[in-house]
């Protein structure tokens, strides 16, 4: 017992280092190394003490167990510009001194992120259990050591950095043999930072604010943020919030699982640091998401799982938002990233070679989060993949002992700007390129 509250305290204090887990928008195709190597195909299919995370009603069905894992993360984001005049702009050569915005930047400033998570689950008599899941909930990270917003006065590395931890103690319960219901409690912990926009927080790129017509005035209403000197540069800032995830699972007929989840939308204290850059003064809350999964063992030694998920970035002003509202940044029903919501498709089949070895493989599709004519702010956050690839494979020791991998490859996409500079600023357009990779490793017992 010692040595696994001591895993638990190590793991919750490393799992909150930088990240960038930009999968399906910014959340994760999985929770758990097993789930992950199936696609991310895990709400009919509980593997072990992760599950809470996918589905809480699963973890009366892995029994007593204790998974610690780390997962290597490699993010490739880049971002180009074409077209764009400034010094014919709105904002003249005042703005970027008769120049361009146009180039190649490469986000990749920082391209490696340990991300680890943690399970432990108890069974408190045969029908009941109670446990914990401590899992990166999502994350977006960029860092433009050139700074694509120079020619506006923009000064460092460009970039931000959002990381998000959730701690779910949860309660699981069989009402049959064969069913469970489970909800967790999401304690969620968030941190995030910016530098190089000081154009959006103009008071701090020119010592006051271009009023549009060739002059430069100190007063607010010409800002682009509602709340100067909280845009940029201020170190990291933090919030903690709750909400709540429910599930149930139950086999309907021999060798077929069903499953269904449902988390709430977690109501995050906000970013103060940052009330100038994100709207409704820096609220950043984490959205909603609902899904259905089955899974069917077409062998003993065979299982196929298959997952739809919905993901509600709609119920998040500051990421849904469209960031060409004609609105301060930072007021109320300002701008933001312009995401829409999602609907992810999650294919996976895991096959057991023997008593000692089981290999998985699965396949993850999701919408296409950012619209083209969204491309401009989201230099930041790219998140822009909709297809990965997964394989992955457990190994089972002596004493009931398991080490499991999984390997994810997002395949490189590409979203091409169509409206997406505004002629105030010149016009043209950002293009968006990404692709990822991560290994991972866990052990369990």
């Amino acid at each position: 017992m010692k040595l696994r509250i001591i895993a638990s305290l190590l793991i919750a204090g490393g799992i909150v280092s930088p990240m960038a887990h930009a999968t399906n928008g910014y959340f994760p195709i999985a929770y758990g190394m097993k789930n992950e190597g199936m696609g991310g195909a895990s709400i009919a299919l509980p593997q072990d003490a992760l599950a809470a995370a996918n589905n809480p009603a699963g973890m009366v069905m892995v029994g007593d167990r204790t998974d610690i894992g780390l997962i290597l993360f490699m993010p490739h984001r880049k971002a180009s510009v074409n077209g764009n005049d400034c010094s014919a702009g709105v904002l003249g050569p005042y703005a970027c001194g008769g120049g361009t915005l146009n180039g190649e930047f490469d986000g990749n400033g920082k391209s490696d992120f340990f991300i680890p998570q943690f399970g432990y689950n108890k069974m408190i008599n045969a029908n009941t259990s109670v446990g914990v899941s401590v899992f990166g909930n999502g994350g977006m990270n960029t860092q433009y050591n050139t700074n694509p917003l120079a020619p506006f006065g923009a000064s460092g590395q460009m970039g931000i950095n959002l990381e998000q931890l959730f701690i779910a103690p949860t309660w699981s319960m069989k009402y049959n043999d064969t069913s469970a219901v489970g909800i967790a409690l999401n304690l969620a912990y968030q941190r995030f930072s910016a530098t190089g926009l000081q154009p959006f927080d103009c008071l701090t790129s020119f010592g006051a604010c271009p009023d549009g017509i060739g002059g430069f005035t100190t007063n607010p209403a010409y800002s682009p943020t509602a709340s100067p000197g909280s845009v940029t540069n201020n170190g990291t800032d933090t919030s903690t919030g709750y909400g709540l995830r429910l599930g149930w699972t139950g086999e309907v007929q021999p060798g077929m699982t069903l499953g269904a989840t449902y988390q709430t939308k977690t109501k995050m204290g906000k970013f103060t640091k940052y009330q100038g850059l994100f709207a409704d003064q820096g609220s950043f809350d984490i959205p909603s998401k609902y899904g259905l999964g089955i899974a069917y063992k077409i062998k003993p030694e065979t299982t196929v799982a298959f997952d739809i998920e919905r993901i509600n970035y709609s119920d998040v002003p500051s990421v849904h938002d469209s960031g060409s509202v004609a609105q301060q940044l930072g007021s109320n029903g300002g701008p933001g990233f312009g995401w829409q919501n999602l609907t992810v498709y999650k294919l996976g089949v895991s096959h057991a070679y023997s008593t000692k070895f089981t290999v998985r493989a699965g396949y993850d599709h999701s919408d296409q989060p950012i619209p083209s004519k969204e491309t401009f702010f989201n230099i930041l956050a790219p998140g822009i993949v909709q297809d990965h690839l997964t394989l992955g494979g457990t190994w089972k020791l002596e004493n009931n002992r398991e080490v499991t991998v999984a390997y994810v490859h997002a395949f490189n996409k590409k979203v091409s700007g169509s409206g997406s500079i505004s002629p105030s600023f010149g016009g043209g357009e950002v293009n968006l390129n990404m692709y990822e990779d991560s290994i991972g490793i866990s052990y369990g017992w």
